[in-house]
């Protein structure tokens, strides 16, 4: 297959000019009939500096991620078509510790190949786009990193200040295919890419004054009369913008479906949500969306998860009528790398490619070191021991993190003079993963690696306003941890109900508040509201005084519970501001921006004292011995079983 001819605009329009003029021209009967051609999209997207299937923070292998796994299975694909075109999303050069490691330690040159790209080059990418993250180390980083790659990389929704556009907005590819018969044909294909309008908010400081990004509707029709005068046999967009029905208003943050309603686009190939489609549960339902078939108002899509985990694949027949080569039929199949057992074991369906490896072999060597290495210290433990009975110093640190990162980005909106408030999730502790699974970070020296023991999961910060009542009942829905305990009885009473997941059990920073766990829980473990008349939550404060339940307030929180995870009252429609960064680098970055941390944690809940004559108990791990926190009446009684330690309160 030969590779794409490179046009400039001018070049494009004389080609397309060209191409027109031979068409038009008659053709012999024996060509009469249609021909039918099979030509294979692949796409991957949101890769995040993703290439080794490695997890950085675990410091320990990860079959889920990788584009050397992706490779693996983009080799196959390509193996089983003629005719295939290999296509990037953007999110490539942020997202992981090898991406932090180029940006904050080692740096990247005029001249030099990032890592990332390096692995790309080594595929035969036909043409990518930008994603919001490329921002996120300022427009010289992009400009250095984009003159790596061996592909050409497009984007039409960001414009220099009183210039043109940063990077050329569209490009036309002169390509031979062969058909089902055998005869070889020239095809024009026009790629164009998109990328949020958000980045504007979300990465102004290195943006103000220099560009502007515009709704990728509104640009999409500046372009499409343009490519339709290179009279291309099929357009691509490169959306980096997800699929979100509703009606069209205007620098929508996902709106490759308003984009899929254009004449003129034929194929949408989208990404950004992390999310995979077709099939993902949270394209269910949506008007002009095929979940099932793929399709977009009809048009071929594909969103291939985020991090390598998928590369998605649309087989395309086309038909030639009249000249022109039309969509005769699709398929669209998102191939992930590993699938997840029942019993949540990985089994990968994929292995690294070693040639992708091998780009970036010196700079994931040198990720690990960095990883390793002090990169700021704690003046307290970090523990999670105790964070399901009293206020905890790992809940603390991402607390205050959150606050940080997110009051300067609310100075710039209408929310900015509301109380800012911080909900975290203590997620190491015990359960169902054992007693080995707390955080233990001594005082003394952090490595970036710790910030995992800290924030588990790849959130990214979303944050949501409530009022006073609503603030309340997310605390009751927090509070469901707990089973009853009922004072009049003296035998053992469990306080941890272990059917609810920790990540559930939020902690609200900012405000102050006791949980009366002699009252019945107000929602059961879906959410549901079962005990309306009780009341966990006392005595529940802002700045000492009783909250009101019209006050108004801004909890910094994740994606997950803004979305509804965890079915939290008044979380889910109430979102102010989605901001593009992962919870956790957002830690990294408070360590590393502190130099030196103190995550004592404050104390602004507690329960409720219970009567002295209770046996309450909950487990822990054996290494919380000598570790309990100042004030908190527990002491050791015996084993838990599973070895787990048991814990009785005091009164």
């Amino acid at each position: 297959m030969d590779r794409e001819r490179r046009f400039n605009r001018r070049e494009t329009l004389k080609a397309g000019a060209a191409i027109a003029a031979a068409a038009a021209l008659p053709a012999p009967l024996a060509a009469q009939a249609p021909a039918r051609l099979k030509l294979r999209l692949l796409e991957t997207t949101d890769l995040h500096v993703n290439v080794v299937p490695y997890d950085y923070f675990r410091d320990a292998p990860d079959d889920t991620v990788g584009l050397a796994k992706t490779a693996y299975l983009i080799k196959a694909a390509q193996a089983e078509a003629k005719n295939s075109l290999l296509f990037d999303n953007g999110d490539f050069l942020q997202g992981s510790s090898l991406g932090d490691y180029v940006a904050y330690k080692k740096g990247l040159k005029a001249g030099e190949i990032h890592p990332m790209i390096a692995a790309m080059n080594a595929l035969p990418y036909q043409c990518g786009t930008l994603g919001n993250h490329e921002f996120n180390y300022g427009l010289e980083f992009l400009e250095h990193g984009l003159a790596g790659a061996e592909f050409p990389i497009v984007c039409a929704n960001v414009d220099r200040i009183n210039g043109p556009s940063l990077i050329e907005p569209w490009r036309l590819f002169e390509q031979s295919f062969e058909d089902e018969a055998g005869i070889d044909h020239i095809l024009n294909i026009a790629v164009i890419g998109f990328v949020p309008p958000q980045i504007m908010q979300w990465d102004r400081a290195n943006l103000d004054r220099k560009v502007t990004a515009t709704d990728i509707v509104d640009a999409a029709e500046k372009y499409l009369p343009e490519i339709a005068l290179a009279h291309p046999d099929l357009v691509i967009a490169l959306c980096h913008s997800g699929i979100a029905g509703g009606e069209r208003k205007g620098m929508e943050e996902n709106a490759a479906l308003h984009l899929a309603r254009l004449d003129g686009i034929d194929v949408v190939l989208t990404g950004h949500q992390h999310l995979v489609f077709p099939g993902g549960k949270a394209f269910d339902g949506i008007p002009g969306v095929d979940n099932k078939k793929g399709s977009l108002h009809g048009k071929p899509a594909c969103q291939p998860g985020f991090w390598g985990s998928h590369v998605g694949i649309l087989d395309l027949e086309l038909e030639k009528r009249d000249g022109r080569w039309k969509i005769a039929d699709f398929k669209v199949d998102p191939k992930p790398i590993f699938e997840r057992t029942a019993d949540r074991k990985i089994v990968p369906k994929a292995q690294a490619e070693p040639a992708i490896l091998a780009t970036v072999k010196t700079d994931h060597e040198a990720t690990l070191v960095y990883m390793r290495e002090p990169v700021g210290a704690t003046s307290a433990p970090i523990t999670s021991f105790f964070a399901l009975v009293a206020d905890d110093p790992s809940v603390q640190i991402v607390a205050d993190a959150q606050i940080a990162y997110a009051r300067p980005l609310l100075a710039q909106t209408p929310h900015k003079a509301l109380p800012i408030l911080s909900a975290a999730a203590p997620f190491k502790s015990g359960g169902r993963a054992g007693p080995g699974f707390f955080t233990d970070i001594p005082a003394g020296p952090l490595a970036i690696k710790n910030v995992a023991d800290i924030y588990l999961y790849p959130n990214t910060v979303q944050v949501v306003k409530v009022s006073g009542a609503q603030l309340r009942e997310w605390l009751e829905r927090s509070a469901g941890i707990f089973n009853r305990i009922d004072v009049a009885k003296t035998e053992e009473q469990p306080l941890i109900n272990p059917g609810f997941p920790a990540f559930n059990f939020d902690v609200i920073d900012g405000v102050t508040y006791q949980i009366d766990v002699t009252q019945a829980s107000r929602y059961d473990g879906d959410g549901k509201l079962v005990a309306p008349d009780a009341r966990r939550v006392v005595d529940l404060a802002f700045q000492g005084k009783p909250v009101e339940e019209a006050a108004e307030f801004i909890v910094v929180t994740n994606n997950y519970r803004a979305s509804g995870g965890g079915n939290f009252p008044g979380t889910k429609t109430t979102i102010v501001l989605e901001a593009p960064d992962l919870n956790r680098d957002v830690v990294v970055r408070y360590i590393l921006d502190k130099k030196t941390i103190n995550p004592t944690a404050d104390g602004n809940w507690s329960l409720k004292p219970l009567p002295a004559n209770l046996n309450v108990t909950f487990p822990t791990s054996p290494a919380a011995a000598g570790k309990k926190p100042e004030g908190l009446k527990a002491e050791a009684v015996g084993d838990a079983g599973e070895g787990f330690v048991k814990y009785r309160l005091g009164g």
